[in-house]
């Protein structure tokens, strides 16, 4: 799994700022190499135009829309052609159309049987100022945001601190758990959205080995403009020398902290005959495991990164702390049905 590329969604309604926020990623990625599918809805690719000669790799759609391409095999071609080893893709980045349903986005990103890609979550876009006439006369906008796995609420410049104040507790009541994040011009740093590889050289590319994992980030913010506006994302990281509660840990990850947007790292389980270490994926809303081999050294207990917005990192880590196995019983093997279920099989 951690070889897998993850596939992230930008939608959001036209004129959001979808394509500022691509640009922005592609300016600031810290040397990550970006393929990028830009959904262009029209016969002139005016997206692909901004996004030209700043992307390592790009496939446009050009005239339609991708999540009118019911057959998946027609987006896993896309994929294909980004995910293959010689491409050196870290992370795919589909910029959807402003009128594009995300549901089915998810559902292709999901169902698909490409084995080196993975979800890397929906990233709704909002627009400060015309949210609310536009959710007014779109209801269905509001529908998106509940599938969000991160929503980025722009052009926080152009409203009043009041506004923002009030649209942000609407659209945290309408998402739940899931982060908002408020910037200006599109700027959300990449280390929220995916994780900045190591390179020997510019050519050649290697994993992040966990010691990086759980190194913390260099910010490189813009302090100086509406720095006031900006989010910073926390990263924060959990190590246990023992083994932990599968049922507790599900519990954790079904109900997650506010602002949680990634987890990732591994897992032993104090259950009874179970000797295997444990691959943990999160985002958003979606989780997977996946037993994984044990590295020369490695020792059994558990470490995992938390990464989000507006997470508040000590209540995030009291609640881990309490998925900790501290009995000397082990537990039943049927504790493990609930990690079963998010194991691809």
């Amino acid at each position: 799994m951690a070889d897998r590329i993850p596939v992230v969604l930008v939608a959001g309604f036209l004129g959001s700022g979808k394509t500022t926020l691509l640009n922005h990623l592609l300016r600031n990625n810290r040397g990550t190499r970006i393929g990028v599918v830009v959904n262009d809805f029209g016969a002139i690719n005016i997206d692909s135009m901004l996004v030209a000669g700043q992307v390592d790799a790009m496939v446009s759609l050009g005239n339609g829309c991708v999540c009118c391409a019911v057959d998946v095999t027609e987006l896993d071609a896309l994929f294909t052609r980004l995910a293959q080893p010689r491409a050196k893709i870290d992370v795919i980045v589909v910029e959807a159309s402003g009128l594009a349903e995300p549901r089915n986005l998810i559902r292709m990103v999901v169902g698909s049987d490409n084995p080196r890609i993975h979800y890397g979550g929906l990233v709704e876009v909002v627009d400060a100022e015309q949210f609310p006439e536009s959710s007014a006369r779109h209801p269905e906008l509001l529908t998106h945001l509940r599938l969000a796995d991160l929503v980025v609420v722009n052009k926080a410049d152009r409203v009043s601190a009041q506004q923002l104040a009030r649209l942000r507790a609407d659209v945290t009541a309408l998402v739940g758990p899931a982060p908002v994040y408020a910037t200006t011009h599109g700027r959300v740093d990449p280390g929220l959205l995916f994780d900045e590889p190591l390179r020997e050289t510019p050519r050649a590319a290697e994993q992040l080995s966990f010691d990086e994992l759980l190194t913390e980030h260099d910010h490189d913010q813009d302090h100086t403009e509406h720095r006031h506006l900006h989010d910073d994302y926390t990263s924060v990281s959990f190590t246990s020398g023992r083994e932990l509660d599968p049922r507790k840990l599900i519990g954790f990850l079904e109900d997650p902290p506010p602002g949680l947007f990634r987890a990732k790292g591994f897992a032993t389980f104090g259950v009874a005959d179970e000797r295997r270490k444990f691959v943990l994926h999160m985002v958003g809303r979606h989780i997977a495991f996946e037993p994984g081999s044990w590295s020369r050294g490695e020792s059994r207990g558990a470490q995992l990164v938390l990464i989000g917005a507006g997470l508040h990192t000590d209540a995030a880590l009291a609640r881990l702390r309490e998925t900790v196995h501290d009995a000397e019983v082990p537990l039943d093997p049927q504790s493990m049905l609930g990690v079963w279920r998010y194991t691809p099989h």
